[in-house]
């Protein structure tokens, strides 16, 4: 669909990315990563149309659709938002008016008239495409995308306007998703999104019928919806085949490679050196010599990759405190006529880590507020244990700061006695080295406030943190440094976060928040979900019954004679799902060496999708086949 051929990209003075070849396929489930400021939504501008190529050329396929979706920034207005989302259907609005006026004018024509086959022929067709098209189904379409990303039925007949940023942000989601493009393009999908809408947004994405490409800093988002992952890094643009967990397997086994090639060339080039020297000099050993010499002039000389920067800090070990950390008895917190919280009580220990959940509009953000002590209580009582210290950081901490100091001058003011050099080290794990020490705050970005925001936290020991939405704007490698953080941190720890990988890994009680109460569940996130979904239930109820059962049961029965199996049979199974396995493993083989192949012209490269394709079926057909084959093997067994 899309072909970019030898692309390059620059922003002022600096290189994003060049020579970039990639064949976008109808079928494309891609997952862009890349350190901040290595140029991911610039290249999703580009295949949007939205921006031009420094260098190369970039071709999109006749008649195919594309629909964007930037970080922030839209704004709908004029129409509520039911009518908005139905505005993506508005030619097959048109077209449901036209067969109306066709169906009045049959009912007048003399059907042996010309006019009226005309008339027929013409309804027809229509009737066909907009029953193709799903067109008698589209306010059911609209309603079932809108109750995924969290619009209750109250909210559909409400003015666009009157909703916030975030809530924008998913109506221009909602209507890119029933609007269906050929190749959707979706930057950080789940910025604004809370665990459910995520969560439902991932299956949908599962069920695509076309090809998308989204940049996301969600590992579990990535891990299960896509099967490609393209990296911009070191200026070049990287393909490895699979989710977001075998990209850093592969990568990890490329680099390996890349290091043991290097160590092999160094070899031959340090004997090819050695020999030149010792003969140089030897008119007998000339023609050996200048051999080498042009053997040596000849090897493209592999670089070994420079270490890609990460945050790395760990929070400090704070003093401890006492058992009961925290004390919530009866409390209640009210706006005007909206209740938040009512009578709620619960209790936080000392080690808990504990993740708020609930979907936005909750009270996950007050619950934090009211713990930090920001916000003040309506009724209750909230007292804090014996040596506890509370530090708190705010999904907008950033605006907290100071827009007109230096970093380096802002950290100075609080660092408690720590000297220059050692606050730069620190400012250098948070990725703000030479002189980015010396930019004023007021010109960062969103991500490098949050993560110097993140930095000075680090001056202010504490034992019960408090953090809401800490990963936002942080990008991979940075979110599993905080996580390996956290996870060591002896303290005390209450989190909002949308992340499923960072609240599955970090998660050790569970607080839902909804409908004005707080309901705690012990145990990991993964454990929630397994008890909301009521399995632990029918679990439980099993084996009350089977235990019932056999304290009534009499002794048991012989167990029958295993059923003899033909062993021709079974041979056949066994060397056909033998079979299947290397199949499949030269399937995979293909796949990854044709979505490497480097690009050499608009018809190759269609060969080349046509092949793709067909392998992607091969392995599908060989993976079902062999999985129905080792089930019956288990069942012969």
């Amino acid at each position: 669909m899309i072909t970019l051929n030898l692309a390059g990209k620059r922003f002022g003075p600096k290189l994003l990315f060049e020579n970039v070849s990639w064949l976008i396929t109808p079928q494309e489930r891609a997952g862009l990563v890349g350190g901040n400021g290595t140029g991911k939504s610039t290249l999703l501008k580009i295949l949007g149309g939205m921006d031009t190529l420094d260098y190369g050329s970039i071709q999109f396929t006749k008649g195919m659709t594309l629909g964007y979706l930037p970080q922030d920034g839209l704004a709908l207005s004029g129409r509520t938002v039911f009518a908005e989302c139905m505005s993506v259907f508005d030619d097959l609005k048109d077209m449901e008016r036209e067969m109306e006026a066709l169906t009045g004018s049959m009912s007048d024509l003399d059907p042996l008239s010309p006019e009226y086959q005309v008339v027929t022929d013409r309804f027809h067709r229509l009737e066909n495409e907009f029953t193709t098209r799903d067109g008698y189904t589209v306010e059911s379409q609209v309603g079932m995308v809108l109750d995924g990303l969290g619009f209750h039925k109250d909210d559909w007949r409400r003015p666009t306007e009157e909703f916030s940023g975030g809530w924008q942000m998913r109506i221009a989601l909602g209507k890119l998703l029933l609007a269906k493009p050929s190749l959707l393009l979706l930057d950080e999908p789940t910025n604004h999104l809370d665990i459910e809408a995520r969560d439902w947004l991932e299956h949908y994405l599962q069920t695509y019928p076309y090809a998308f490409v989204m940049i996301s800093h969600d590992r579990y988002f990535l891990d299960v919806t896509v099967k490609k992952i393209v990296e911009i890094w070191n200026k070049g643009m990287h393909f490895y085949s699979g989710n977001y967990e075998k990209y850093l397997e592969q990568k990890n086994e490329r680099r390996l490679q890349i290091e043991a090639a290097y160590r092999n060339q160094k070899d031959r080039i340090e004997a090819l050196e050695a020999f030149i020297n010792r003969f140089r000099a030897q008119a007998t050993k000339a023609k050996q010599v200048q051999s080498r010499i042009k053997e040596l002039d000849k090897i493209e000389r592999i670089e070994i990759p420079p270490d890609e920067k990460t945050i790395n800090f760990s929070f400090p070990q704070p003093k401890s405190s006492g058992r009961v950390v925290a004390e919530c008895k009866g409390i209640a917190k009210v706006y005007g006529q909206k209740t938040v919280f009512s009578d709620v009580t619960f209790t936080i220990e000392r080690g808990d880590r504990i993740v708020l959940v609930g979907h936005n509009g909750a009270g996950k953000s007050t619950l934090i507020k009211l713990l930090s002590g920001s916000e003040p209580l309506t009724r209750g009582t909230y007292d804090l244990g014996h040596n506890v210290d509370v530090d708190y950081f705010a999904q907008d901490q950033y605006k907290e700061l100071d827009v007109n100091a230096t970093i380096l001058d802002d950290l100075t003011s609080i660092g408690g006695g720590k000297t220059q050099t050692e606050l730069r080290s620190l400012l250098g794990c948070f990725l703000f080295s030479e002189d980015d020490v010396f930019k004023r705050i007021g010109v960062l970005s969103g991500g490098e406030r949050n993560r110097y925001a993140l930095a000075k936290m680090l001056l202010r020991p504490s034992n019960f943190m408090l953090l809401d939405e800490p990963t936002n704007h942080l990008d991979m490698r940075a979110k599993d440094v905080l996580l390996n953080s956290l996870s060591n941190f002896t303290g005390t720890v209450v989190l909002v976060s949308h992340d499923r990988y960072f609240i599955d890994n970090l998660a050790t009680k569970v607080f839902e928040v909804g409908n004005g109460t707080i309901e705690v569940f012990p145990g990991t996130y993964e454990e929630y979900l397994w008890k909301k979904s009521g399995q632990d239930e029918v679990l439980e109820a099993k084996m009350t019954a089977q235990l019932a059962t056999t304290a009534a049961a009499a002794p048991p029965a012989p167990v029958e004679a295993k059923k003899r199996v033909n062993p021709m049979k079974l041979k056949h199974l066994q060397d056909r799902c033998k079979q299947l396995e290397r199949e499949i493993a030269s399937a995979e083989t293909d796949i990854a060496a044709l979505e490497a192949a480097p690009y050499l012209n608009p018809e190759e490269a269609q060969r080349t999708g046509i092949k793709l394709d067909q392998r992607r079926k091969d392995l599908e057909n060989h993976m079902a086949e062999w999985e129905e084959t080792s089930a019956t093997l288990e069942s012969l067994g």
